[in-house]
């Protein structure tokens, strides 16, 4: 079955919440990079998270780009997502596979450290993006995210990112949920959201059960309480291309260019996102040189 995402409100309104399969999303960014473990966890808990936040906060062409950066062996993460709910992907270092961690579960904290920040930047439409930042508050990534949408976006927020991973490095399943508190959401619902949430078992593992993201919803809110407002297909996409890769050629200096043809006879530009080769021959990096200089 194909991923997606579910919009829903939950209590009359009182809450907004959002869940999502994002199995073979993950699936497709862990083959693209071939990561291990514990890059596949955190690299997909962030594809997770930004589908999640690209439902809730962006609309026709806005767009969205999400870095972690923590003090980890993993390096840096980067996702770019929209609101039509499409991403795309990458961490620094792939190959990062540690030891399980107390819990006997992949050490994600351990990949992603617990010393840096979390970046979103959405491209709006305006003259300038708008850039949250927060510093890292525990390297799990959900809660990272709650604590970006409560410091950043002033939204008290429930987040869970899920991926389980296989022992082959293959994704089994891997997806989550967010739910965000609205004005007027009453003392009562809040009470019986927290404690809902501290008995809910993984995601990965209600996935693993065959739930879909509407019996997670259903699991956490109750489905009489549950009002569906949209279904929506989710994917790994890059549009990356030759001519894109040009335009960023064009922007380099003179002297760049000219030392790429006179070492190189070209230059060979690889895609972060999704691996794919470009080559330029000496004659196209002539050609691009011209058109910047005219």
């Amino acid at each position: 079955m194909s991923d997606y995402l579910i919009k829903t409100l939950a209590y009359n309104g009182q809450l907004r919440a959002y869940a999502v399969d994002a199995t073979k999303v993950v699936q497709t960014a862990q083959t693209s990079h071939d990561t291990w473990s514990a890059a596949s966890a955190a690299l997909g808990r962030s594809l997770v998270a930004t589908l999640l936040l690209g439902a809730a906060s962006l609309k026709g062409d806005e767009k969205m780009t999400v870095k972690i950066n923590g003090d980890g062996p993993l390096g840096g993460i980067v996702v770019d997502g929209n609101a039509h709910g499409t991403v795309k992907g990458y961490v620094q270092q792939p190959h990062v596979h540690l030891p399980l961690n107390e819990k006997h579960k992949i050490d994600v904290k351990g990949a992603v450290g617990s010393q840096g920040f979390l970046a979103v930047t959405k491209d709006l439409g305006l003259k300038e993006p708008f850039t949250g930042q927060v510093p890292l508050v525990s390297g799990e990534l959900g809660e990272d995210f709650t604590y970006y949408l409560a410091k950043s976006e002033q939204i008290p927020s429930a987040v869970g990112l899920s991926v389980f991973v296989n022992e082959d490095n293959t994704i089994q399943t891997a997806g989550g949920f967010m739910i965000q508190v609205m004005p007027g959401a009453t003392d009562e619902t809040l009470d019986r959201l927290e404690q809902s949430l501290k008995e809910l078992p993984l995601v990965s593992e209600m996935m693993r059960q065959d739930m879909t993201p509407e019996d997670i919803l259903f699991a956490i809110l109750g489905e009489e309480n549950v009002e569906i407002l949209e279904k929506m297909p989710v994917s790994y996409h890059c549009d990356c291309s030759k001519e894109r890769f040009g335009e960023v050629l064009a922007s380099l200096p003179k002297t760049d260019i000219e030392d790429m043809i006179a070492k190189d006879q070209g230059c060979e530009a690889v895609c972060h996102f999704c691996g794919k080769k470009y080559f330029f021959n000496e004659q196209e990096l002539r050609q691009i040189e011209q058109e910047a200089n005219s």
